[in-house]
């Protein structure tokens, strides 16, 4: 990572396991010309805080097999500050009362809008949900919106390979590429994909 953040660096002596990652960055700057989403029936997004713990699980269950691993390092005290700040949003995910998925919106380099997290747990995933509900994350952030320039994202070649098809169907637009080397600590369990070892 360019400039990797203090509480992700290895300790001393840690294993880990080396990836090769491709980050593609995307903003959109206004809300696309279509209708506001209309989410399937059963199914309900609602803004909620987590406890800890809760967020924790979740985040592992989404995230391992795309390799979410920052959250996983990060001090229980850092995160805690984190989510409670007035700046960050998190929105659930719901069908039939089963949660099926969230993201989080951060407002803090206002005037723009980072979509720092989204995704679906994996028995949801293939249903026909992600592309609605990353519509209803759009919706969220520039309705109501004053002085907001835009809405930004980034996703990766570790991220589902459908990923960046939706962001760009549902109206982002990559303005930069970068390439990455994340040491991720081997006690947290991750397989490396073969594509992105080297």
């Amino acid at each position: 990572m360019p400039e990797i953040l203090d509480y992700a660096k290895p300790a001393p002596g840690e294993a880990t396991e080396r990836a090769h990652v491709t980050v593609i960055f995307l903003r959109m700057m206004a809300r696309p010309a279509r209708p506001k989403i209309v989410l399937p029936e059963g199914v309900a997004v609602t803004r909620e805080r987590l406890d800890l713990a809760s967020y924790r699980a979740l985040y592992e269950e989404i995230g391992t097999p795309w390799l979410w691993w920052l959250r996983r390092v990060m001090p229980d005290a850092m995160l805690e500050r984190h989510l409670a700040a007035s700046t960050l949003s998190l929105h659930l995910l719901r069908v039939g009362g089963e949660l099926a998925g969230f993201y989080e919106l951060d407002a803090a380099h206002w005037p723009y809008i980072n979509l720092n997290y989204f995704g679906l747990r994996q028995s949801f995933i293939g249903r026909g949900l992600g592309r609605p509900f990353l519509d209803h994350a759009v919706d969220a952030v520039f309705e109501g919106a004053t002085a907001l320039r835009g809405m930004t994202v980034n996703t990766c070649n570790a991220d589902h390979p459908r990923a960046l098809p939706n962001y760009l169907a549902a109206g982002f637009r990559e303005y930069r590429r970068g390439d990455e080397v994340w040491d991720i600590p081997t006690r947290l369990g991750f397989t490396i994909p073969e594509h992105l070892r080297r």
